[in-house]
């Protein structure tokens, strides 16, 4: 009862917590009282095309419901809400911002959402299903005439401004924008009723390619995109924070469509490099321009492309997607009726894209090589003047990248200063890159406290970073960590609580410390400083998997390598893995019954545990996962957690489902996760799984955000290409990688990992705080993959690695940082390493046979491990039910038939 309670008062503080169905619930509280002004009580009116029901507000005409006539009762649009979004300043699809230049040389604002008044209605012929005149409810200081049409075109919808310029001198329009309010409200509702009745969606913002896909968040049924139709290039993304609407854990807020943005670049985004270059339109003297967007429906999530392609408009396909290692011979595919133009890259140098030929399905192939590190456009233009944008991140070699971020948390954020009060010397603490210090003091205990993810996240990290890279003297110093910090500190070590994970062990008590001992100018009155009770309490399940996963990566490093690992043998770590892992449900049993972040580290205990016949240990673990799993199944969506909606649970719901043969609910699962991941032709929104509130729990700029990369990304991946090895198919791979690659995309050149990318465009920056990285970089650590494809359209791929074909030979050179992976689609392999690395695999197609290139041995990994999916005719002893393979002073290879 006592975690109930601690979980309702943040809802009740942060105000979300409430019960779907009150006439006015206490989460619309700020807007209640205002005055109605939409116009709902002059009735409604219904208008169809082919593909949808459009249902407008007579007095507005702006859109109260889209239906997909093949789904009638499903409405994209908040159209539940309108009675009590009625009122001044709240958007609605149909309306339209804008900023023109006055004769001030100022930009002056307008909008026909800010002062609701009812709009002239237009008689109507043809394809045109509504038309109204805007002049009303845009005021007297508009000089332009803007009338709105809503028209039928090859079955789809279309949104059409028309805007004339009536004065005598030339207008220049700095911003133009239309609003995308679709079903993102959670408000209120339970699981199965967000399920069924909200959506999600996801922004390409590529100018004259750019679109918006709108999802179920089942994952399933048709996808609404929104594409450009006429002089609508997607060129910025503005979260609309005016709308009074509350933005929370339950709302992201809505966010508007850009055409023309220059205007803002000026001034609230002034010194941001935005993801495309903003721009202006001069309106000359009686000149009329049309702006117009495409509302059409995709079968479903994965058709999107096809889609895209049917609608004549670009696609583009990127391997490994477009954050792009520097030493990875990239691919960039392009599918578009006209032929390329010209191809501009920004910053000048960054990438250089060299056109191979053409490929099959229409598409042309381009070697793309990143140069230089950091974010980089590029622009392709089309024969026909349309352009597209594709923005890149390029970073360093992932091997590069690992070593760095193993370095920066074991120098920069190790803390080994006295601690006498809270027991944190010897430890991985978080860190503030803005101000280049450690984090020994905050107002959310857990941050400064080594626990929850926001405060486990650098430690965690440090230790996933050893399991594919080792390094001694790294792990030496996380070998005083567990024994000094963990195991008796974050940890307990005896009584009813042994095993028990605490929340924190910073805490806030200063009636029971020396005065001087917390910093007067933090604010610790919060509810999130808590007290030294509070703090040690072990019910939060979701800090388990961090010492699980601690315990069992130095199992690994000692079973596996020699010399690495001193402290304890690796029975000793694996127990604690194993104990860790079972008291997690015993001591937290009410978040336990969720899906945990990491949770897929228990997985890989129980099959350790198996492999080393430890039975007791090992059915014991397996009982008391089933449990769980089993109460999964028995729901529809079990994707809870304290949170009324996540997107973390999935990855362990996914892989113990998966483990059990729960194959619908590990169907159920995937399909969820591919309602908020998409894949995409930009390095932000390419396998980003969506997260936008987590700044408040561990970021340093605090707000409800679309966070680009946070740790949804890396760790929805693992059920991603775990799904994609079971039965692969070429969108899973690309949205898996996109997330694996995704999760490193912000690590600083010089190490230090982000929270996150913050997506606002008044920022478009890292946070500087480390907060709950950790979780992110475990993701990539388990996905740390090369896969090798050979795709009907586009041919031999490789994700993870650079491909090169000789006669017969299709060979592959691995990139990844820990080169002890590889998929080979073409026959189903998983082939994995737990010591050793691989350094090719040599494919002859005519023979079918396979070479495995084993790098030299090493001072610590003298013999390779390796394990299949398949059973493989090779003449080596094995241990725990993998190959144990001596390596020599030049590289091996192992042949498979």
């Amino acid at each position: 009862m006592k975690n109930i309670l601690q979980v309702f008062s943040i809802l009740i503080l942060l105000g979300i917590f409430n019960t779907y169905g009150q006439e006015v619930s206490p989460y619309w509280d700020n807007l209640k009282d205002r005055e109605s002004t939409l116009g709902i009580e002059g009735g409604f009116t219904e208008v169809k095309t082919d593909e949808f029901t459009l249902k407008l507000v007579n007095a507005s005409q702006t859109v109260a419901g889209l239906y997909p006539n093949s789904d009638p009762d499903f409405d994209f649009t908040p159209g539940e809400r309108i009675e009590i979004r009625d009122k001044d300043g709240i958007y609605y699809i149909g309306d339209l911002n804008f900023r023109i230049k006055g004769e001030d040389g100022e930009w002056k604002s307008f909008s026909t959402a800010k002062h609701r008044k009812k709009v002239e209605a237009l008689s109507v012929s043809g394809n045109v299903l509504a038309a109204a005149d805007l002049s009303n409810t845009l005021g007297e200081e508009n000089p332009l005439s803007i009338k709105r049409y809503y028209e039928k075109k090859d079955g789809g919808l279309v949104l059409r401004f028309e805007i004339t310029n009536p004065t005598s001198k030339s207008v220049e329009i700095g911003a133009l924008g239309t609003p995308m309010a679709f079903n993102n409200i959670l408000e209120g509702k339970h699981l199965d009723e967000t399920h069924a009745d909200n959506v999600f969606f996801d922004p390409y913002i590529g100018n004259d390619a750019g679109y918006l896909e709108v999802k179920h968040l089942t994952g399933e049924g048709e996808a609404l995109l929104v594409l450009p139709e006429n002089n609508m290039p997607f060129e910025a993304y503005r979260p609309l924070n005016d709308d009074p609407t509350n933005r929370s854990i339950v709302f992201e807020g809505v966010h508007e469509w850009m055409a023309l943005s220059k205007a803002y670049a000026e001034k609230e985004w002034k010194d941001k490099d935005q993801w495309n270059k903003p721009t202006s339109l001069s309106l000359g003297a009686g000149e009329t321009q049309n702006f117009a967007l495409k509302f059409v429906l995709a079968p479903s999530i994965k058709e999107i492309q096809d889609k895209l392609i049917e609608e004549q408009r670009p696609v583009a396909v990127g391997v490994p997607g477009y954050v792009l290692p520097m030493d990875v011979d990239g691919k960039l595919f392009l599918n578009y009726p006209e032929a390329v133009e010209e191809i501009l890259v920004e910053p000048e140098g960054a990438i250089s894209i060299t056109e191979i030929g053409k490929k099959g399905a229409g598409f042309t192939e381009y070697e793309v090589k990143g140069n230089i590190w950091g974010r980089s456009r590029v622009t392709v233009t089309y024969k026909d003047g349309l352009e597209q944008t594709i923005n890149y991140k390029v970073i360093k070699p992932e091997i590069e990248v690992v070593d760095d971020f193993g370095h920066f948390l074991m120098t920069e954020q190790w803390f080994d200063q006295p601690d006498e009060f809270f027991g944190r010397t010897n430890s991985v603490i978080s860190y503030d890159y803005e101000d280049k210090k450690q984090m020994t003091q905050e107002t959310r205990a857990w941050v400064a406290g080594l626990s929850d993810e926001g405060g486990a996240g650098s430690w965690l990290g440090a230790m996933m970073k050893q399991l594919i890279q080792p390094e001694k003297a790294e792990i030496e110093k996380l070998e005083l960590f567990i024994d000094e910090t963990l195991w008796g500190g974050i940890q307990y070590d005896e009584g009813k609580r042994k095993y028990g994970v605490k929340k924190s062990i910073f805490y806030y008590e200063p009636d029971s410390l020396p005065k001087g001992t917390y910093r007067d100018d933090i604010n610790y009155n919060t509810w999130a400083a808590w007290n030294k009770e509070h703090a040690g309490d072990p019910g939060r399940s979701y800090n388990y998997p961090h010492v699980a996963a601690a315990y069992w990566v130095m199992y690994r490093l000692s079973r596996y390598h020699e010399g690495l690992v001193d402290n304890h043998d690796w029975k000793w770590y694996l127990e604690q893995a194993y104990h860790t892992s079972v008291t997690m449900p015993e001591l937290a049993p009410w978040y336990a019954v969720f899906g945990q972040m990491e949770g897929t580290v228990f997985l890989n205990i129980l099959k350790d545990l198996q492999a080393e016949g430890l039975t007791e240990m090992a059915t014991s673990l397996e009982a008391s996962m089933k449990k769980r799993a089993d109460h999964w199944k028995s729901l529809n969506y079990p994707f809870g957690s304290e949170m009324p909606w996540d997107s973390t649970g999935q990855e362990e719901v996914f892989m113990w489902s998966d483990y059990f043969g729960y194959q619908q609910k590990a169907n159920v699962t995937l399909n969820a996760i591919l309602a908020y991941m998409p894949t995409m032709p930009h390095w932000a929104y390419n396998g980003n799984a969506r997260r936008y509130w987590d700044f408040l729990y561990g970021g340093k700029l605090s707000r409800v955000e679309r966070q680009i990369h946070h740790y949804g990304s890396g760790l929805n991946a693992i059920p991603v290409l775990k799904a994609y090895r079971n039965n692969p198919d070429f969108y899973l791979l690309k949205v898996g990688y996109g997330g694996t690659l995704g999760a490193i995309s912000n690590i600083t050149k010089d190490g230090f990992g982000s929270a996150a990318f913050h997506s606002y465009p008044s920022t478009m920056r890292i946070d500087y705080l480390s907060g709950d990285y950790g979780s992110n970089f475990f993701g990539y650590a388990i996905n740390s993959a090369t896969y090798i494809t050979d795709n009907e359209d586009l041919g031999w791929l490789s994700f993870g690695g650079n491909i090169e074909k000789d006669d017969d030979k299709i060979i592959v050179s691995l990139t990844t940082a820990a080169k002890s992976k590889i998929y080979f689609e073409p026959k189903g392999l998983w082939l994995t390493l737990d010591a050793g690395s691989f350094k090719e695999l040599i494919y002859d197609t005519s023979s079918g046979e396979i070479e495995l290139v084993l790098n030299e041995k090493t001072k610590d990994s003298p013999e390779a491990y390796l394990r299949s999916n398949k059973e493989l005719d090779l003449k080596f002893d094995k241990m725990n039910g993998a190959y144990k393979i001596p390596l020599t002073k030049e590289p091996k290879t192992v042949i498979l038939k």
